[in-house]
């Protein structure tokens, strides 16, 4: 039973009963139910922080396991980036520059990512400037994996082309040494053996017996075996590509025909005398982008140095040519 619960009168001198609503009771028992969910509240936020629960427990070793993996993430990241500094020193230093192209400049390899804001779904985390963090640095890597990668397919192609150059270029000599009687006549300006007049010489002649053996000195494509041309009797003009082309005049007969494609070494025909000639020898030129330049560069692929010296002596000097 609840306590009755009486008032003192001072105009009566008498105590009266004092009667409850029930509106007031209702109040005070609503009141006393939100002050029992307050405590109950207050003391589990008390309790929680001093006693957390095995899942709390659990949700922080895991947020600190990742801190510590994405530490050592960011470490390889910085590893990768110090390889990746290597190679692309080494692509402007060494690669790029033996095949004569460009190197890529740093702004290029190390440029950002402009325009919208592209880790705006990140924000709003805990951990958020961390994330976003990492986030551009892998972006920011991966970009200057995706520029050196092209790169490097770049360097492949030119070292296919670099190749195939070396081995195009006329690079030794069209004559067999053992097969050389004499180098007759060299480049430049001499007499002519019919005029007696100087006159400009064009290729270099090579005394050989009839019948020796004559060399394509660069791969290419034979793209004439003829003798449509005044003075040059029986030749054969190769097209080595990048601009080179080599002739191989006054020939006895042909071991190739137009169309053909020839490799460095490959005997294309056999010394003559036909043309315009003083002698049986072989006329040789070299023509880079359609101007005759002189044969004498191009013997590296068989000549050591005292050879080679030799022959630029006996070439240089002004007498007869033979043709």
């Amino acid at each position: 039973m609840s306590k009755v619960k009486y008032y003192y009168d001072p105009d009566t001198l008498s105590y009266h009963k004092i009667k409850v609503k029930k509106e007031d009771k209702f109040k005070n028992i609503l009141f006393g139910f939100l002050g029992v969910l307050i405590l109950m509240f207050a003391g589990y936020i008390g309790f929680s922080q001093i006693f957390e629960s095995s899942k709390e427990k659990a949700l922080k070793r895991e947020v600190v396991n990742l801190k510590l993996n994405y530490g050592l993430i960011e470490k390889k990241m910085y590893q990768i980036e110090d390889v990746l500094v290597g190679v692309q020193q080494r692509d402007n230093a060494i690669y790029r520059t033996y095949f004569e192209v460009n190197p890529i400049p740093t702004e290029q390899r190390k440029a950002g990512f402009g325009g919208v804001n592209r880790y705006e779904a990140l924000e709003g985390f805990e951990n958020s400037a961390m994330i976003i963090e990492a986030s551009k640095n892998l972006d920011i890597l991966s970009k200057q994996l995706y520029i050196q990668s092209k790169s490097l397919d770049e360097i492949v192609k030119l070292a296919k082309d670099k190749d195939k150059f070396l081995q195009s270029i006329p690079a030794i000599q069209p004559i067999k040494k053992e097969d050389l009687l004499r180098m007759a006549s060299g480049y430049g300006w001499r007499i002519d053996p019919f005029t007696k007049s100087r006159k400009r010489h064009k290729g270099m002649d090579f005394s050989a017996i009839v019948g020796t053996p004559v060399y394509a000195t660069g791969n290419g494509k034979v793209v004439r075996a003829d003798r449509r041309v005044s003075g040059y009797g029986k030749h054969i003009e190769i097209d080595h590509g990048f601009g080179y082309k080599t002739l191989y005049a006054h020939l006895s007969k042909y071991n190739v025909s137009r169309g053909q494609r020839v490799k460095r070494g490959d005997i294309i025909g056999y010394v003559g005398m036909t043309g315009r000639t003083a002698g049986h020898h072989l006329h040789y030129e070299i023509h880079k982008n359609k101007k005759a330049i002189n044969p004498i560069n191009f013997y590296y692929g068989n000549l050591t140095p005292e050879e080679f010296k030799e022959m630029q002596r006996i070439a240089s000097q002004e007498g007869q040519s033979e043709d």
